[in-house]
């Protein structure tokens, strides 16, 4: 299996075991028609080489440095007389350097340095994960900057050159393009998912030399990734309501398995990785506990997840950014990007978003990956993809200065489309985001859904939590959702009756193409709720709101598995929630239903029981909005 960015070792404590499947992996694609790809250069390999940089400071408040483990990727035709543009990748959760190697070699033999490298805490790098914290990550990362403008040297392992196998040695770099050689300022872009693409932006934020960004399926906040809450939502950030979340049980517990794997693998390397909180920085297992005990964040736990998330230093990322996030992705959904890309263009940056089919849950159809023609990391591929290709005009135009065109600013990958070839005919397109028209639907009786507030009639649905924590609404398996494959009976949805209120469109007379996120404006009443919630998070009402494609049959589908977890905080006034963006088409004959579930399998759910009521009010209905396009 390919693994462009994660080789994660999936860890379910219901499971008790690891597995070796990939959290991402790009699905190869047939090779481009022959002599459609550009002259390609030998490449020279520089492999095993080593750093030993400063990181900021360790639990204790000391100052660290870490060894860190890369190899390099140089043109053969590249030399002082001879100048390439540089980029610096890193891995995902739970990899190495070698998940990029694929894409090493593929943009240095179109013309590119690049230097691969794994990232903190992870195999043959040393200290301990820090979650991509500019004042630990990104501070390493910055002397890789600095070793690519030839401000250092670095001994290797061996090297291949040009098909030339050679024993160890030390290189400095003198193949680069500079901005300016006085302070060793190579022109440098970085391209990673995931873990590898919030280190962008922590490198970034702590290196103006950083000069363009190309970050796949990363989070804008870990606030909202890993305890959501999805109302009151505000440009720039994912994460505005101060109301705390419900955690992410299944993504949570996976990363902490993966790592403190990571930290026994690595243990040679640096054994400090595995002393008090195993390979984690102290308030990351501190966060975790939190987490595990209440089932929501506290401000201790926000110190730590705003320091690492770009939602909190998004003014320090002034360079062009090409966001990258995917469709299918429980865990950092559409909105992560969507906060990112308004937050850099208020900012007056430079920047495109693109949503491609996969994501951390998968691919489309029940494929492991991207779509055909989509993207293939492993450097197959790149003028034959429509990712791959865009990617490569966005460092070409920033850092060779080409006419290169970038592509529109909003893209977004269209499963139901037919083609050949790339899958740029999948793909829509628009000159910004948001896309098209809202089409409003209204609560009417006890379960409708109607066009107009005319047609309203009063009714109410009611429905409780089963309390204790217990869940009565499935939604996935978090992690291995696209991964493995699952029993059917293990990866269908259900929602318990009694648990449960659902409002159903009539059977729509044309398809209806969603493209973004609904949003419902909705009043609760609960008695019990309301008399608890004072007492804090704990007391508050949760709520799952999620959108069902009901079929002519009557089977439902959740679109991609993705829900909207909600924690109100003052159940007597009105409530403003967003779903999670979709790109999905809604066929001629089948209906819409929106279900607003009192629990759910992924997440922590409510100890106490809590009543509540949604009544359909003709004076004051309330609205389930829906982004349409035609």
């Amino acid at each position: 299996m390919t693994r462009p960015f994660s080789r994660v070792r999936l860890a379910l404590a219901a499971l008790a075991t690891l597995t070796g499947v990939g959290l991402v992996a790009a699905q190869p694609v047939a090779a481009s028609p022959k002599g459609s790809a550009p002259a390609l250069d030998a490449v020279d390999t520089f492999t095993g080489l080593s750093f030993t940089v400063p990181a900021g400071r360790d639990d204790l408040g000391q100052p660290q440095t870490c060894t860190i483990d890369a190899d390099l990727y140089r043109p053969h035709s590249a030399g002082p007389d001879h100048r390439v543009p540089a980029i610096l990748t890193t891995n995902g959760f739970g990899g190495s350097k070698a998940d990029q190697a694929g894409i090493g070699r593929a943009f240095a033999q179109r013309g590119y340095t690049v230097l691969s490298y794994t990232g903190l805490g992870f195999p043959d790098s040393g200290c301990k994960i820090s979650l991509d914290d500019p004042g630990v990550d990104g501070i390493a990362a910055r002397s890789l900057v600095t070793f690519l403008g030839g401000g250092s040297s670095a001994a290797y392992d061996s090297a291949d050159l040009g098909g030339v196998p050679a024993g160890p040695g030390t290189l400095t770099v003198d193949f680069t393009t500079m901005d300016d050689a006085a302070t060793h300022d190579p022109r440098v872009g970085m391209i990673g998912g995931s873990y590898g693409g919030q280190i962008q932006f922590a490198t970034a934020a702590v290196d103006p030399r950083v000069d363009t960004l190309v970050p796949l399926i990363t989070w804008n906040d870990l606030r909202y990734s890993l305890a959501p809450n999805n109302t009151s939502f505000t440009t720039g950030t994912t994460y505005a309501n101060s109301n705390p979340g419900t955690q992410k049980i299944g993504w949570v517990s996976l990363f902490f398995g993966v790592g403190i794997t990571d930290g026994l693998t690595g243990a040679t390397i640096d054994p400090a990785r595995n002393v008090g909180c195993p390979n984690f920085v102290l308030e990351a297992c501190q966060a975790k506990a939190t987490l595990d005990t209440l089932g929501f964040p506290t401000e201790d736990t926000y110190r730590l997840t705003d320091r690492v998330s770009v939602a909190h230093y998004l003014d320090d990322v002034r360079v062009p950014t090409f966001l990258i996030q995917g469709e299918n992705d429980t865990l950092f959904n559409l909105q992560e990007a969507v906060a990112t890309y308004r937050g850099l263009k208020q900012r007056g940056v430079d920047v495109a978003m693109a949503w491609q089919s996969w994501g951390h849950s998968g691919g489309t159809n029940g494929r492991s990956g991207a779509a055909p023609g989509e993207l293939d990391l492993t450097g197959a591929d790149i003028e034959g993809t429509y990712l791959g290709q865009r990617i490569k005009n966005w460092f070409d135009h920033y850092l060779k200065g080409t006419s290169a065109p970038t592509g529109p600013e909003f893209a977004y990958f269209r499963d139901w489309f037919d083609y050949t070839g790339s899958a740029a005919p999948a793909y829509g397109s628009a000159s910004s985001y948001p896309v098209g028209t809202r089409q409003t639907w209204y609560l009417s009786a006890a379960d409708e859904l109607v066009s107009s507030k005319a047609a309203v009639l009063p009714g109410s649905k009611s429905w409780s939590n089963p309390g204790a924590g217990a869940f009565a609404s499935y939604s996935e398996v978090s992690a291995l959702e696209g991964a493995v494959d699952l029993p059917d009976k293990v990866t269908t949805p259900y929602d318990t009756p009694g648990t449960f209120g659902a409002w159903t469109t009539p059977a729509l007379t044309s398809a209806t193409t969603i493209v973004g996120s609904p949003t419902l404006d909705v009043r609760f009443e609960s008695p019990v709720v309301a008399a608890t919630q004072a007492t804090g998070p704990a007391g508050q009402l949760q709520v799952f709101a999620k959108m069902y494609d009901v079929a002519p049959d009557g089977s439902q589908t959740l679109v991609h598995k993705l829900i909207s977890p909600v924690r109100v905080a003052d159940v007597t006034q009105p409530v403003h929630l967003e779903l999670p963006a979709v790109v999905h088409r809604v066929e001629a004959g089948h209906r819409i239903r929106l279900v607003l579930a009192s629990t759910d399998a992924a997440y922590k759910n409510a100890y106490a029981v809590q009543p509540v009521t949604v009544r359909a009010d003709p004076l004051r209905p309330a609205a389930f909005s829906l982004p349409v396009v035609p």
